[in-house]
């Protein structure tokens, strides 16, 4: 059985995206907004645990959710075809 490599990146993209969107309010929830740099932050430009750092956190979620997942279809779709 293959995957469907857009829907399946699509999916990865989504989940990671509001995953990272919903764990940044939560972390403003319980600690504030501070604006330091993170872990992700030095991955993803201009993420930072703030609502503006949700927003921009989203988008590089999502992109790099899109990526991941595609890759990740791809490889598995090829290796399924070998089996």
């Amino acid at each position: 059985m293959k995957l469907n490599i857009i829907a399946f990146a699509l999916a990865c993209g989504l989940l990671w995206g509001i995953g990272l969107f919903l764990f940044t309010w939560w972390a403003i929830a319980f600690d504030g907004a501070s604006g330091e740099a993170t872990l992700i932050g030095r991955l993803y430009r201009g993420y930072t645990i703030s609502p503006r750092g949700s927003v921009i956190g989203i988008a590089w979620a999502l992109l790099d959710g899109l990526i991941g997942g595609t890759i990740f279809a791809w490889l598995y779709n090829l290796l399924v075809g070998r089996l």
